[in-house]
């Protein structure tokens, strides 16, 4: 379960216990409102190489995010 481009993760937000997916996509599929997140994107960026299980930080314009790994799919 190694996050490439193309993959779908599904991720837990560790401090509001939310779940979320995610799919990588290229600059031109990407649309937040669709979960389609550009691979070179911050969170991409931090997802990318990464494996099921793993801890991600990421820091956004809105402060640090930390993430599991819940899942990865290539769908």
């Amino acid at each position: 379960g190694k996050v490439i481009f193309g993959s779908t993760v599904k991720l837990q937000d560790l401090e509001t216990d939310k779940k979320i997916s995610y799919k990588l996509v290229g600059q031109d599929e990407a649309d937040i409102k669709k979960n389609l997140i550009f691979f070179k994107s911050p969170i991409g960026k931090a997802l990318i190489g990464k494996n099921k299980n793993d801890m991600v930080n990421v820091n956004t314009p809105s402060g640090e995010k930390n993430f599991e790994i819940l899942n990865v799919d290539y769908i």
